[in-house]
């Protein structure tokens, strides 16, 4: 298990007649997150269009690469990564890497955050539009400006924007009042926002360099969604000085069109209500079931099987993440025949505490992933089934 330094502000939107006209922030503080690696690489295992073929050599390689260039700790330590490779690879590929990192990051802080609960039907993707609830295929625009996933949360969906960056300095914060790159995007997202109704959102930005993973996390303030955040893990509080920067006018038209007077949208619906009960219920429903059939059908081409987890077999195999040379990591990637149902109390706990004699093990639906140092022997079956059937 380790940990990512991240500092949290808290922004509002100053609105005008024509939207989005000011953007406040002030910091609340600083605090380690904890980040697994098998939360991450299984994020960004599911992280495809459903309806179409997972090349499974691909999906294998990915995996390889980015266990590369990340280098995780074996005590609650920093989250590290290969700078000198980084810095000698292609820009696709940093890309690539600052952008697993940034969507693995992103979804650590929803859980730490406002204990967002990692599920297949609880996570939409903007890049695939078919994977947004039901009816907001007329509320949100295919085009322009959007963020990157949409988080199911009790209170109502918040969007989330992950991005990442290669920084090279000793001081991994920007410090002052961010950075050029930060406001500009907090500018279109604020736009969005308002153009979809005063939508919830918030943005992670990672910072990878020498000093380890870094992210400034920007949260709205005033949300519904956001109402109950869980902040204890931070330790050390922030400027109570804010900043202040203005949204340029926008000349586009905005792309959610105002609901007659007495009526109720269905965004409107979609921030009131959640769960089953929603329009978005049902559609999230379906995209399960496709979820459903993608994973009978990875299930079926794996040929050996690991084990069985509550008597449902689970087939797989180990990756090493040796393309950089010598491998420090190894991740199982396991594909359940059926969903297991877990205590995810307990396994919100295990990112959150240190053991370490623990291992880094993440169940999602029917994917499991375990990260262990190249160095030592595997785990048994049986210790990996032991752990992720915990209780306490």
């Amino acid at each position: 298990m380790s940990t990512v330094r991240a500092r949290v502000w808290r922004f509002k939107i100053e609105k005008g007649k024509t939207g989005a006209e000011a953007v406040q922030a002030v910091e609340i503080g600083q605090g380690p997150l904890p980040i697994s690696l098998a939360a991450m690489v299984n994020i960004n295992a599911l992280a495809c269009d459903l309806r179409k073929t997972v090349n499974q050599r691909v999906r294998d390689h990915e995996i390889r690469l980015l266990l590369s260039y990340i280098i995780g700790s074996r005590s609650k330590g920093p989250l590290g990564v290969e700078c000198p490779a980084l810095d000698s690879s292609a820009g696709h590929i940093k890309r690539f890497v600052s952008e697993c990192t940034g969507l693995g990051v992103m979804s650590a802080a929803s859980q730490a955050l406002f204990d967002w609960t990692p599920k297949v039907n609880g996570l939409g993707s903007f890049d695939n539009y078919d994977t947004l609830p039901g009816k907001a295929a007329g509320v949100y625009a295919k085009t322009g400006v959007r963020p990157d996933l949409l988080y199911d949360l009790p209170a109502g969906p918040i969007a989330g924007e992950a991005r990442g960056r290669r920084r090279d300095a000793k001081e991994m914060f920007p410090p002052g009042k961010g950075t050029p790159e930060q406001r500009k995007r907090l500018e279109k997202l604020a736009q969005w926002s308002v153009d979809h109704g005063n939508h919830a959102y918030f943005m992670s930005w990672v910072w990878l360099g020498a000093g380890g993973v870094y992210v400034d996390i920007f949260l709205p303030d005033g949300s519904a969604a956001l109402a109950d955040l869980k902040t204890g893990w931070i330790d050390e509080p922030g400027d109570a000085k804010s900043w202040q920067f203005r949204v340029p006018r926008s000349d586009r038209r905005r792309v959610v069109a105002p609901a007659a007077e007495g009526s109720l949208t269905f965004l409107g619906e979609l921030l009131q209500l959640s769960g089953e009960t929603t329009a978005a219920g049902a559609a999230i429903s379906r995209l399960g079931m496709e979820a459903e059939i993608a994973m009978d059908v990875a299930f079926s081409r794996e040929e050996e099987q690991l084990g069985t987890l509550a008597g449902v077999p689970v087939r797989g195999r180990w990756i090493r993440g040796d393309v950089l040379g010598e491998a420090r990591h190894e991740v199982l990637l396991g594909v359940l025949g059926e969903r297991v149902e877990v205590d995810r109390r307990v396994q919100r706990e295990r990112l959150a505490t240190f053991a370490p004699d623990r291992l880094d093990t993440f169940l999602d639906g029917r994917l499991v992933t375990v990260v262990r140092s190249a160095e030592g022997p595997r785990p048994t079956w049986d210790r990996i089934r032991a752990e992720l059937l915990e209780r306490t």
